[in-house]
């Protein structure tokens, strides 16, 4: 057990090396989301008790930018010359 959950967190540092598999920003960019996601769940789940969920509008929008940027910069890479 000590070595499966010692090869997990060797895994977890790989994902901040140079040479790795994983996309950082795709990884932010969908966090970002899901945080959106579960902010609307609870709007809604607050609404249908007559309840109002008060959130600034500045923190919603925070995370709606760093989504939009990270999506779109990882999706410019995708398609962007690897040798330039």
């Amino acid at each position: 057990m000590i070595k499966y959950l010692k090869n997990k967190i060797m895994a977890f540092k790989d994902i901040f090396k140079d040479q790795n598999d994983v996309n950082e920003k795709t990884v932010i960019g969908f966090l970002s989301f899901a945080v959106m996601v579960v902010f609307a769940t609870a709007d809604i789940v607050t609404g249908f008790f007559g309840k109002d969920l008060v959130i600034q509008e500045f923190i919603y929008n925070s995370f709606v930018f760093v989504t939009l940027g990270s999506f779109g910069i990882a999706g410019l890479e995708k398609f962007a010359k690897k040798g330039e």
